[in-house]
């Protein structure tokens, strides 16, 4: 017997193969070191400060020579690339609503480099007319 929710994740196994292929595609030097690297990054334990780390992680397999050998040899076609992402399916509630995931955490981050100006304000919402 063949649950729903069994077909779904099939489904969605089969769209993340697809991918899989399609961004391994979008390598064409140094394909197999790329690829690995793209894993170990995905599949790190948590934020990555340098290359070396990423060659201790399990799903890069080769040494740290074939990581350089990747980044220095290595090709990506963005174009390819692009076209790969834009073709994945938004992920989808069971009403057909988009799902998106948002970061909204309260914690104040002014030192970040990428937004000095960035802090948590709540807004209460701010409907147009009278308010109720």
């Amino acid at each position: 017997m063949i649950r729903v929710r069994d077909a779904v994740q099939a489904g969605a196994l089969g769209e993340l193969s697809g991918f899989r292929q399609e961004f391994y595609r979008c390598l064409p030097a140094r394909a197999d070191a790329l690829f690995e690297l793209a894993e170990a990054v995905l599949c790190a334990d948590g934020p990555v400060r340098s290359l070396v780390e990423l060659s201790l992680v399990p799903e890069h397999r080769r040494g740290h020579g074939g990581l350089y050998g990747g980044i220095n040899g290595g090709r990506i076609e963005v174009g390819r690339l692009r076209a790969a992402l834009a073709s994945v399916p938004l992920p989808r509630a069971a009403d057909g609503r988009l799902v998106l995931a948002v970061d909204v955490s309260p914690w104040l981050r002014p030192d970040a480099p990428t937004s000095a100006e960035r802090l948590f304000c709540h807004i209460y919402g701010r409907g147009k007319g009278p308010r109720r």
